[in-house]
């Protein structure tokens, strides 16, 4: 488990043991809102996966839900940022990699 800026948040890791998951799937992970998150506290939020990337690298995918639309699969992603800035998600997204490489150092 990680903890976020301020103590508001914390990541809990859920590693991949199965091998009936995709391949390059290493991880899920929830984000679980703590006493001082205002109304959210107590709350998690699901739906986050880390996977391995061909060069190496890791990436996190955030929660989303797959729609059709003329028989095309799409995905409609529910943690948006307020502004605009797909940026602000890289808090988000360095957070749950910092709480998995820990979670492998140990």
């Amino acid at each position: 488990m990680s903890k976020g800026n301020g103590n508001v948040v914390s990541v809990k890791i859920l590693p991949n043991d199965s091998t009936s998951s995709p391949h390059g799937k290493l991880a899920d992970a929830e984000v679980l809102f703590e006493a001082g998150a205002g109304p959210l506290a107590g709350l998690r939020l699901i739906g986050f996966a880390i996977w391995e990337r061909r060069d190496g690298g890791r990436n996190v995918t955030f929660p989303a839900r797959v729609y059709s639309v003329n028989g095309e699969r799409r995905s409609f992603a529910l943690l948006r940022p307020i502004n605009g800035d797909a940026g602000t998600q890289d808090t988000m997204r360095d957070l749950i990699l910092d709480a998995y490489s820990r979670l492998e150092a140990n």
